[in-house]
């Protein structure tokens, strides 16, 4: 009653595993993208954006790429268990939702941290405007 397996049942854990890798790092990734941009546009803070990137392009095509990438590492890592563990093999539930958990939180840690380090390559930093003053003493 308790258990579990890989694919089959009700509550396998595919079906919890699998919309949660592809649309978490989807979701942060336009998230981090769009508050990074826009607090660099109100002057947040002290970088600035490349006005010649297209921020919804970069978005669109790493959320697709982050969430199909991670989709199919985690796919492949439900094959593999399935593959090495018998047909039979049931999964405790308990140790089930302590994976869903701990894949959750890697993927919120990674996915907030990777967009920004992408977004490096179209960031400089901004000279303050006191600095620019040229008045002589």
């Amino acid at each position: 009653m308790g258990y579990t397996h890989f694919f089959s049942g009700e509550q396998n854990l595919a079906r919890l595993t699998l919309p949660m890798a592809l649309f978490l790092p989807v979701v942060l990734t336009i998230d981090i993208i769009k508050r990074v941009t826009d607090a660099a546009g109100q002057g947040a803070i002290e970088f600035t954006v490349d006005e010649q990137l297209n921020i919804k392009k970069l978005m669109t095509k790493l959320s697709i790429l982050h969430g199909i990438i991670t989709c199919s590492l985690v796919l492949s890592m439900l094959f593999l268990g399935q593959y090495n563990f018998s047909k039979d093999y049931k999964l405790d539930a308990t140790a089930m939702a302590v994976v869903v958990g701990v894949l959750a939180g890697i993927l919120s840690v990674v996915f907030v941290y990777l967009p920004v380090w992408r977004l490096r390559r179209w960031m400089f930093r901004s000279i303050p405007s006191n600095s620019l003053n040229t008045e002589k003493f």
